[in-house]
């Protein structure tokens, strides 16, 4: 069931900045997100990025410690979300990084902003090609622990997350 919810286009670009692993200079390393939050606006027709939630590279180790708790404090415990989180990862064979789409619908948010973000959900997936992950959170409980986070990733594969081991 669609809303007629449309996304709006910096949401796009924000996404395509953070899917495109381009040889950058540091500056831009630093610039890049490693987690943002959109909102529905105001008029609650439009997907938008929301100002001030996000987490950029070159914070980590200088204002933000530890990217994914830092992540989950962003989120509004009685409201819906989506966010677009960069994990950093080690298996056993390798590092890597993957895009995880997440949808936060905690069980204290109105039903009706349940319903119209379940509902504008495909809106915001159709222009996120190549999203491996997708993840329905409904609370605290279900985020937190960032080895559910890992099981996502790759299950019992995943020795470290964040460079934090798992």
């Amino acid at each position: 069931m669609a809303s007629g919810v449309t996304v709006n286009d910096e949401v796009i670009r924000v996404f395509n900045d953070m899917k495109v692993r381009k040889s950058s200079t540091q500056d831009e390393v630093r610039k890049r997100k490693k987690a943002v939050l959109f909102c529905l606006s105001e008029d609650k027709k439009k997907i938008i990025v929301e100002e001030g939630k996000q987490i950029l590279v070159g914070d980590i180790g200088e204002t933000v410690e530890d990217p994914y708790a830092c992540f989950v404090s962003l989120l509004p415990p009685n409201d819906c979300r989506y966010g677009l989180y960069d994990a950093t990862y080690e298996t056993k064979e390798s590092k890597k990084e993957d895009l995880v789409f997440i949808f936060w619908a905690p069980d204290g948010a109105p039903l009706k902003s349940k319903m119209i973000y379940a509902s504008s959900k495909d809106a915001i997936k159709k222009k996120f090609t190549g999203i491996k992950h997708e993840w329905q959170v409904n609370g605290l409980d279900d985020i937190q622990d960032r080895s559910t986070l890992a099981e996502k990733l790759g299950g019992n594969v995943v020795v470290s997350l964040e460079g934090k081991p798992m």
